[in-house]
């Protein structure tokens, strides 16, 4: 799942960052509000992380063209501005919730996790086919009588094909969904993530579909 960070706070956008990706989200980092608007129009992500004081384009700014592009990306203010009229405008402006700095990471991941909820993006209390089910809070996943908990990578990769179950995934579709900007991806790297998810659930748990992905069954 991609996630679009907006902090120009170097310290606290690299404590974000990582705390992001321990969480199996893939995470582009921006620091301003002009390249803000630029990734938000050129790049597909599930959710945003907004700040308010932006150099070159305010928080609200960004926020507002966000909006003006008709696609439905979800937005969580995280700010320093905590004054009441600025979280009712913020709101009002289209964000679907405000955090006040400094705030503790685990609300932040389960402020996202209900956004997502909200959106149905995948972020369920358990994502499931009928078969194959998976545990956005604990990371385990349960196939045939087999569970296991899974690395945020492997996370993330199942997290992928079970939000679009029945859908084949090319490996650069997946690649997008696991890693962001500026991230070294090895070239066998997804198949090395399957190959794991699948000694831990059992080689039925993903489906290859030769040259062309890798899919999970349909709802059943």
């Amino acid at each position: 799942m991609r996630v679009l960070l907006i902090e120009d706070d170097r310290m606290i956008g690299t404590a974000v960052q990582q705390a992001l990706k321990d969480a199996a989200y893939a995470v582009d980092w921006v620091t301003d509000g002009e390249t803000a608007i630029h990734a938000a129009e050129s790049e597909t992500y599930e959710l945003a992380l907004l700040d308010l004081g932006l150099p070159k384009t305010d928080g609200r700014d960004v926020l507002r063209h966000l909006r003006a592009l008709g696609r439905r990306l979800p937005v969580i203010i995280v700010t320093a501005r905590d004054g009441i009229d600025e979280r009712i405008e913020g709101l009002d402006l289209g964000a679907d919730d405000y955090l006040i700095k400094p705030f503790a990471m685990r609300e932040l991941l389960a402020r996202m996790r209900a956004v997502l909820r909200r959106e149905g993006s995948g972020a369920s209390p358990v994502l499931s086919n009928g078969k194959l089910s998976l545990d956005p809070a604990t990371r385990e996943a349960s196939f045939a009588g087999e569970s296991a908990v899974l690395t945020a990578r492997e996370f993330a990769l199942l997290q992928a094909l079970l939000a679009r179950p029945g859908t084949i995934l090319s490996r650069s579709e997946l690649e997008q969904r696991i890693y962001g900007w500026n991230e070294e991806v090895e070239s066998n790297a997804i198949e090395f993530l399957i190959h794991t998810i699948r000694k831990k659930l059992g080689a039925a748990a993903i489906r290859n579909v030769r040259g062309v992905g890798w899919m999970v069954d349909r709802s059943s």
